[in-house]
């Protein structure tokens, strides 16, 4: 039925023609500039003015805006980092891992803002950038901290393996570790986002053409009914968003500490 009706009403459902909108500045060059790109500048901007503002003048009993930020900053490095990393290496890369998190919360939660209505980690630029950023940084902190030989020869070559199995277990730790983790990072977020959005969209486009458009008073329940699912959904998703931030900043501080202790 709704079928039906979308052809004769101009329903029209999601599509991933919602994630590549056309170029608002500098059309056909490497600066082109769309509305997912401005989402991406504006979350920026409100997440940097959130923390100029909330510790601009640091009290020693936080309060307000400040005790917020302050709740933040220690669940990244109390929960993520020292958690898995321990004091010592959590605080070398505390600062890495509190502005993945938050970037990651900031530009997913753009998705649920009213007149933004677009997570901009939909869109693969941001997770692959963050997901190579990953794969460079434990890389570098496990070649430093063994050298490249010793490095590669703990990745590639697990002790305790009887030599022959070499031959299968090698190739499949050099795709798992080498190719698999920065394909996974950006896949895991970059899908997440998009399913939410696609759904958002359906339950809340749905709405509005069964109570404004469709004409039917028969229809009028159903659309209460997809309204009411979509602000469920819009709950789930704002934990889905925050759940994304913390599940790739923990797996960046899981690689780190892995290149680090090859040992484990």
């Amino acid at each position: 039925m709704l079928v039906l009706a979308s052809q004769d009403s101009g329903y029209h459902p999601p599509s991933i023609a919602e994630f590549f909108p056309p170029a608002l500045l500098f059309e056909g060059t490497p600066f082109q500039i769309d509305r997912i790109m401005l989402i991406r500048v504006l979350m920026t901007v409100l997440l940097v003015g959130f923390f100029l503002i909330a510790l601009r003048r640091p009290k020693i009993v936080p309060r307000g805006v400040q005790n917020l930020a302050e709740m933040g900053l220690d669940f990244v490095r109390v929960s993520i980092a020292e958690e898995i990393l321990g004091k010592v290496n959590g605080k070398r890369f505390l600062p890495l891992l509190t502005t993945i998190f938050f970037m990651v919360w900031a530009l997913n939660l753009s998705g649920v803002i009213p007149f933004l209505n677009m997570p901009s980690t939909a869109k693969i630029g941001v997770p692959l950038v963050l997901a190579l950023l990953t794969y460079v940084v434990f890389n570098y902190a496990g070649i430093k901290a063994q050298g490249f030989g010793p490095y590669m020869k703990s990745n590639l070559f697990p002790p305790g393996i009887p030599k022959p199995l070499y031959l299968l277990v090698t190739p499949i730790e050099f795709v798992s570790t080498f190719l698999v983790r920065p394909f996974t990072l950006t896949v895991r977020l970059l899908a997440n986002m998009i399913a939410g959005h696609m759904t958002l969209v359906l339950f809340f486009g749905a709405a509005w053409f069964l109570l404004f458009q469709a004409g039917s008073l028969l229809l009028a329940p159903v659309g209460v009914l997809s309204f009411g699912a979509g602000f469920i959904f819009t709950l789930f998703e704002l934990l889905v968003q925050v759940l994304q931030a913390y599940v790739f900043t923990m797996l960046t501080a899981v690689y780190i500490d892995g290149a680090l202790h090859a040992e484990h």
